[in-house]
């Protein structure tokens, strides 16, 4: 027997649903796919642009932590080009209105871009708790863990579920149930560790609070429909193994 879906969750799907797909209704010129893509595909560029705009402005527009955010951000967003190529996700395939665009780009996805701006700037002053260069170590290791993780995920959903439909357990999904959501938060929390500011801390919280953790829970009430399921979620993880 399936279980239902909280009932804040869905209210909450369900204002993030119009704020993004209906909000001011009329036409639908762009898929949702377009506005993520051009975020994602125009950090490298604009972290860049930042980086040469601010050069005779501040020292931290050139130091080591803008160049390495410079290239774990950039390089995150080329990649999820090239994964949303090969196997995209048909979750973002559908038409929104412009100001549900606008929503979207304002409300979450130029938010991301705020934390290069931080650092490039000199806005932020990072004093890491660790050394300068084994802090950078481990924002670099979080982000190619996180986007291994994430693209590894998101390709065994991609290609299993063209040839069979139904609860997924192996492979990414073994141990934990939402690992394409873990690979996300390391992407983002190394970025936000680099940049060592409050800002991103709270831009995190609510992605993460207010959009991911719905997701999650209406997932595992979704396929809680599946036989297989109890067994699944008893040896399983939400996230980490072993811990939560």
């Amino acid at each position: 027997m399936s279980s239902p879906a909280p009932t804040w969750a869905l209210q909450m799907r369900r204002f993030t649903n119009y704020l993004v797909n209906d909000c001011g209704g009329g036409p639908r010129p762009w898929k949702f796919a377009w506005v993520i893509n051009f975020q994602k595909g125009g950090t490298f560029f604009l972290m860049a642009l930042l980086m040469w705009y601010y050069a005779d402005k501040t020292e931290a527009a050139t130091s080591p932590a803008a160049w390495v955010y410079l290239a774990l951000h950039g390089s995150y967003g080329l990649v999820w080009l090239l994964k949303d190529l090969s196997f995209p996700d048909p979750n973002w395939q559908s038409r929104i209105t412009i100001m549900g665009g606008i929503n979207a780009f304002i409300g979450v996805l130029g938010q991301y871009w705020l934390f290069g701006w931080l650092l490039i700037s000199g806005t932020a002053q990072p004093n890491y708790p660790l050394p300068q260069t084994a802090w950078f170590a481990l924002c670099i290791t979080l982000c190619v863990l996180g986007c291994v993780v994430m693209i590894a995920a998101d390709a065994q959903k991609f290609f299993t579920l063209r040839v069979q439909r139904g609860l997924i357990t192996d492979g990414m999904h073994r141990y934990i149930r939402h690992p394409n959501y873990l690979g996300e938060m390391l992407i983002y929390g190394s970025f936000a560790l680099l940049v060592w500011h409050w800002y991103p801390v709270l831009v995190l919280a609510w992605v993460w609070l207010g959009l991911f953790a719905v997701n999650m829970r209406l997932k595992e009430a979704s396929m809680s429909r599946y036989p297989e399921w109890a067994a699944y979620k008893q040896r399983s993880w939400w996230l980490l193994p072993g811990i939560f």
